[in-house]
């Protein structure tokens, strides 16, 4: 599959353990810094990788849910995986109430926690969910996140990160919180 001429869909060289669907951000492709080092590291520990692009424009007035939900259920419903796993960064983390019907692990990059939908979708999900998040985002709220990990989600929460998972003007610092994140999503693939 490809979107544009780009490849959608990554098999690990060896035996797959389950397929990950990845769903972007508004302004944030999956070919983006964040998600392409979800790509590798889900490759890395044989997990198949089926990114979901989209033109956020073409939404008009349907709900930010319902139209994420709707993407994340046309390519959830062609996997026949044993193990399915969303991975979203900032509007796909809007699919958090669709991995929490059906239990599914997650990773949450920069989630939408100001808004309680998304929240209560994390909340609610019984599977092992990762959140990451900086303290210089907006959209990030740092008393829900440790609710949420009290609640048993693992949190990596970097001071002076914002909603890129980055501080702007300093490159290097940048790609020392890239590399933070790149642990976690490791760490957290390997207990699973």
């Amino acid at each position: 599959m490809t979107f544009g001429g780009l490849p959608t869909r990554f098999e690990p060289e060896g035996r797959s353990r389950g397929v990950a669907l990845v769903a972007p951000g508004r302004a944030y492709s999956p070919a983006a810094p964040l998600l392409e080092l979800a790509r590798l590291a889900l490759l890395q520990h044989d997990i198949t990788v089926q990114q979901i692009w989209w033109d956020s424009t073409t939404r008009g007035d349907e709900d930010a849910e319902a139209w994420v939900r709707r993407h994340v259920t046309a390519a959830h419903a062609g996997e026949d995986a044993d193990h399915v796993l969303v991975v979203g960064k900032s509007l796909g983390t809007r699919a958090a109430s669709y991995a929490a019907e059906r239990g599914l692990d997650a990773i949450w990059f920069t989630p939408l926690l100001v808004d309680p939908v998304v929240a209560e979708g994390i909340a609610a999900n019984a599977g092992r969910q990762l959140l990451v998040g900086g303290l210089a985002d907006e959209l990030w709220d740092a008393s829900v996140a440790r609710e949420l990990a009290d609640a048993g989600c693992e949190v990596l929460e970097v001071p002076d990160a914002d909603h890129g998972m980055g501080v702007p003007g300093d490159v290097v610092r940048t790609a020392e919180i890239h590399v933070e994140v790149a642990r976690a999503v490791d760490a957290f693939l390997s207990g699973l």
